[in-house]
């Protein structure tokens, strides 16, 4: 029977209790894993600790860094409308409305996800807790939880800096940056993944000057190399600069900043700002759970689990950043659902399927990817033929204004199927899940080129690659 239990009455008068599964984290994919669990007739218990709740994603991730961006290109619409002779004055940024707004918009989603987790078919817990066996939790206040299953859900945080001289010198994170009240004047970026570019160009579109250092030899690492290039020559006309291929020596105050050394093209090269920005990476929160009581393997901090979300143990199973292997908030809902229901149908066991992985870094102009990358092809084997189309030479896009991007398609050279896309440009998160569906249904380039797409629009740029590649698979045969 499934306990509709407040938060206020289970936390007063738990001493020991016992639940089919016991949650831990209530972020995306600790609440998925509960709604499907509970829906499902499993006793649940959700158990959260944080000060705050709703997750990365709500909290400090996807949300609030997307609204701030929706700022970012706001203003730099408004400062490139001249090209179309509407003039205004000096384009002005309140960051305090700026940030006000923000808050505004995440004090709701956060709102809504809390009401979900305390009117939920779940108990729900505020207090943190580790294990002392494979089966019993340990909470804070001294009461202890058992459960037959456990999901691990814990999410991630933001990993300690591996650069020399960085914490003496003080650093901004991804958490600091959602809150600032004063914008620098100049600041050093380093990292090059999805969260160093896209705070990287809301602070260059704010004012700021933007000095970024990547260790790769470009940016967005795993992603399509094509891609990254085309992006990094947006950043700079921008007005960003940017160093590949670096190696970071030490970090030092001084009197008017921070400074950074680093080596690069053979040489060593010294940049100095008001602020420096780390946006190397975050790590599996999985330090103060006690893993080891429980049987449960790690690497490093990151739970190792199966394509099936179980970990070691059997019983104990992990979904989300705080196993991975792809720290995405709808990979994580996937992996939770699945563990959810492979706990509720032990004999029916599902695998995650990551065929269909999509990625988008919400640059401007953005970059989306579906599906394979030309490397990943080639890595596997796989005889392909690929073909890309520029944005520049396309109506919908040049309206908008789009100097660089373009979009590229991947098919299996005998039978024509689809195997992968990119875009680069304008809504390309958006224009990617076009590629997602067509993969999902195993579509050829002959199926989508045979698709009807209005005129002008910009998903229409998809059937001239389609039509390349069918043409390709045809001649051919």
């Amino acid at each position: 029977m499934i306990a509709f239990v407040s938060v206020d009455r289970e936390n007063a008068g738990m001493s020991s209790e016992h639940f089919d599964t016991v949650v831990i984290g209530a972020g995306s994919a600790g609440y998925a894993a509960a709604r499907t669990l509970s829906a499902g007739g499993a006793k649940v218990a959700v158990l959260e600790g944080g000060r705050e709740v709703g997750g990365l994603c709500i909290l400090r991730g996807c949300m609030p860094t997307k609204a701030l961006l929706h700022a970012a290109e706001l203003r730099q619409a408004i400062r490139q409308a001249e090209d179309w002779g509407i003039t205004t004055g000096e384009v002005k940024t309140d960051l305090a409305r700026l940030f006000a707004k923000k808050d505004a918009l995440i004090a709701e989603f956060a709102g809504y996800r809390r009401q979900q987790l305390e009117r939920g078919k779940f108990t729900f817990i505020r207090r943190n807790g580790h294990f002392t066996d494979a089966h019993t939790l340990a909470l804070e206040d001294g009461h202890h939880l058992t459960a037959t299953h456990f999901v691990i859900a814990t999410g991630s945080v933001i990993a300690p800096p591996v650069v020399p001289g960085l914490t003496e010198a003080c650093y901004l994170t991804s958490d600091d940056a959602l809150a600032l009240r004063h914008l620098p004047k100049s600041l050093i970026v380093l990292g090059g993944g999805a969260v160093a570019v896209e705070f990287a160009q809301f602070f260059l579109r704010l004012g700021t000057r933007v000095t970024l250092v990547q260790r790769g030899h470009h940016l967005l690492r795993g992603l399509d190399e094509d891609a990254a290039r085309e992006l990094e020559k947006a950043l700079r006309r921008e007005g960003m600069t940017i160093y590949t291929g670096t190696k970071i020596l030490g970090t030092e105050a001084t009197p008017t900043g921070k400074q950074i050394r680093f080596e690069h093209e053979a040489g060593t090269v010294t940049v100095e700002a008001e602020e420096i920005f780390y946006g190397l990476g975050r790590t599996p929160n999985t330090a103060s759970l006690c893993l080891p009581a429980a049987g449960v393997s790690t690497h490093g901090h990151r739970i190792i689990a199966d394509l099936q979300q179980r970990t070691s143990v059997e019983h104990i199973f992990a979904a989300g950043d705080c196993c991975g292997p792809h720290e995405i908030v709808h990979i994580a809902i996937l992996q939770a659902e699945l563990a959810a229901r492979n706990i509720l149908r032990p004999g029916r066991a599902e695998e995650m399927d990551y065929r269909l992985l999509t990625t988008i870094v919400f640059s401007d102009p953005a970059v989306a990817q579906t599906g394979l990358t030309e490397h990943e092809a080639e890595t596997r084997g796989i005889d392909f033929i690929k073909a890309s189309y520029p944005l520049n030479d396309h109506g919908k896009s040049m309206i908008l204004g789009a100097q660089e991007g373009f979009v590229k398609l991947l098919a299996d050279r005998r039978t024509g199927e689809l195997l992968g896309g990119t875009c680069v440009g304008p809504q390309g998160g958006e224009l990617i899940h076009e590629i997602t569906v067509a993969l999902s249904r195993r579509m050829t380039a002959a199926e989508l080129a045979a698709v009807p797409h209005y005129h002008p629009t910009l998903a229409e740029i998809w059937t001239y690659p389609a039509e390349e590649l069918a043409d390709a698979v045809a001649a051919a045969k």
